[in-house]
């Protein structure tokens, strides 16, 4: 269990990151229309369609209509998905079980008593050598990556730093924030009402959606007693268009990321009236490069 909350938040930490650098989409439906003639207002849109947990909605405007319909539809076809073990089933129905069940969280605690007091003995005082060991693998990568230039080497570095101070001083083995972090853990899994692995893969894209939404809540949730806000960093984004011919713009985005001020440029393309992030459309013509669809180009409409 400790491990799977340590793996929530590093997750939690890297959807913080990029929302705040690589939103290049806006809302979804008749909404998401305001702010479709504007590469700043796209990125905005997208940092509020985060902050209210509307994944499918992020999602939705993240591509193109024709490269959503595809990916909803590969969601749907259930051909080409491996097929359920009955060890994976066995497991899957026993964690939402215990999970779902009344005296989830006094379970889940005493089950994983012993193995927290285990860790705090034998790894707490280790824990800040052990996060700064981390943090200088994660900034020999970035300094050593071909793909950043040099300033977003600066912000990538700046982030590692608040992750690793961040972890250094958080208590994640304190019996108040692991029991509040199970009783996070089972509102959200009986908010899902999934009780099978069969039942959860049945779900097409639409009835998927929602419960996307109620997993990443959770997860924001979660990380928010850890003292990582997810909705904080969102709320912080801040935009300002640097060039816009009509067709290509380059937005700056700031944002704060654990009490760090931070900031990039993301590149955006017009195509059909909608901005979308360079980055994504690239690598939607780098996919069919190599079919018989068209890519989208920028500039139509």
């Amino acid at each position: 269990m400790f491990k799977k909350l340590a793996q929530a938040t590093v997750i939690g930490a890297l959807l913080a990151v990029t929302a705040g650098c690589n939103n290049d989409g806006a809302k979804s439906g008749a909404s998401a229309g305001s702010g479709a003639d504007r590469p700043d207002e796209a990125i905005l849109a997208s940092a509020r369609l985060a902050r209210q947990g509307d994944i499918a909605g992020l999602v939705e405007h993240l591509l193109p209509p024709a490269e959503f319909a595809r990916i909803k539809s590969e969601w749907n076809d259930r051909s080409s998905q491996p097929e359920i073990s009955d060890e994976d089933r066995t497991r899957f129905a026993e964690a939402m079980a215990k999970l779902t069940a009344p005296d989830a969280v006094d379970a889940i605690y005493a089950e994983i008593e012993p193995d927290l007091k285990q860790f705090d003995a034998q790894y707490k005082a280790q824990l800040p050598g052990m996060v700064a060991m981390g943090q200088g693998y994660l900034q020999g990568l970035v300094q050593q990556s071909n793909e950043l230039s040099p300033a977003e080497k600066e912000q990538a570095l700046a982030a590692v730093k608040s992750l690793g101070e961040w972890a250094q001083k958080t208590p994640f083995t304190d019996p108040t924030l692991v029991r509040k972090s199970l009783e996070t853990l089972a509102t959200t899994a009986r908010a899902l009402d999934i009780k099978t692995l069969d039942e959860a893969r049945a779900l097409d894209f639409e009835h998927a959606a929602p419960k996307l939404g109620i997993a990443f809540n959770g997860l924001k949730q979660l990380l928010d007693g850890y003292g990582l806000s997810i909705d904080q960093a969102l709320d912080s984004v801040t935009t300002e268009v640097v060039s816009n011919d009509g067709t290509h713009a380059k937005v700056r985005v700031s944002y704060s990321f654990l009490g760090a001020p931070l900031s990039t440029h993301t590149d955006m393309v017009k195509i059909d009236g909608r901005w979308y992030g360079k980055d994504t459309i690239d690598k939607i013509a780098e996919r069919k490069a190599g079919g018989d669809v068209t890519a989208p180009k920028a500039g139509n409409g």
